[in-house]
């Protein structure tokens, strides 16, 4: 048995959510379903409670816990006031990476097994984006004459700004999405851990030669100078902070 659906003022006609021991989380994949066939852009207040029981036919708890599902999810966010109700927030990779953690940390994943998997991953991003000749990447790449290494922030945003050019340049958005979140992870897991401020400028200057070697369009050198770069911190991390690689992936 389904629901029964009624045209909404813009004429547009939800699907019947089908009844079952999981109406919420049909509801929930609905709502999201409407969300992105309408596109409708962050900050778009959904329907009101009262319409959305008129719409998809379910019951007020039923709605409810929908709205806790994509509210948990960080998909809406609940405006208040008197012109409130569910809002359309905008997702980003930091989102799918929080939400990657809980099942990391179930799981018993350690920092040693992300590090492994940015390992694999990254080096293969590069080849992609050289495979696509990113030239604007250069552009984007501190310089390490002229970038103060001693400022962790600036090191830190030097850092990831490169990463994630590299990532973006690889045309995928699936593995963008998935190397994105793994470096947030990452980050979050490693405050505190930077690179030693005598080995900073090293890195800066790596970052650029990856930058040349996609900019240049060689996938082998870009592949093999990104693997080497993730290796020398792996190595890094392991040989200074060895309880770290064991250490289990928190949810954050």
């Amino acid at each position: 048995m389904t629901a029964i659906t009624r045209p909404r003022a813009d004429g547009s006609v939800p699907r019947p959510i089908k009844r079952g021991a999981k109406v919420a989380e049909a509801l929930a994949q609905e709502i999201v379903h409407e969300i992105v066939s309408r596109k409708l852009p962050p900050g778009t207040l959904l329907s009101s409670e009262a319409q959305m029981l008129e719409d998809y036919g379910v019951g007020r708890g039923s709605l409810r816990e929908a709205l806790r599902i994509l509210e948990v999810h960080g998909l809406i966010t609940m405006k208040p006031g008197r012109n409130g109700g569910p809002m359309v927030i905008e997702v980003g990779t930091r989102d799918y990476g929080r939400m990657s953690t809980l099942f990391f940390h179930l799981g018993g994943m350690t920092f040693g097994q992300l590090v492994e998997a940015r390992l694999i991953l990254e080096p293969m991003m590069a080849r992609l984006a050289a495979e696509r000749r990113g030239q604007e990447l250069v552009g984007r790449v501190a310089d390490p004459d002229v970038t103060a290494v001693e400022d962790d922030d600036a090191y830190y945003d030097a850092t990831t700004h490169f990463h994630r050019g590299v990532a973006s340049m690889s045309g995928n958005p699936v593995l963008n999405l998935l190397s994105v979140s793994l470096e947030d992870i990452f980050r979050d897991q490693v405050s505190g851990f930077l690179s030693p401020k005598d080995e900073r400028k090293h890195v800066l200057e790596v970052h650029a030669a990856i930058a040349a070697a996609i900019a240049d369009g060689d996938a082998d050198a870009a592949e093999q100078l990104m693997r080497e770069h993730m290796q020398e911190y792996a190595d890094w991390v392991t040989q200074r902070h060895p309880q770290l690689m064991e250490q289990v992936i928190s949810w954050r």
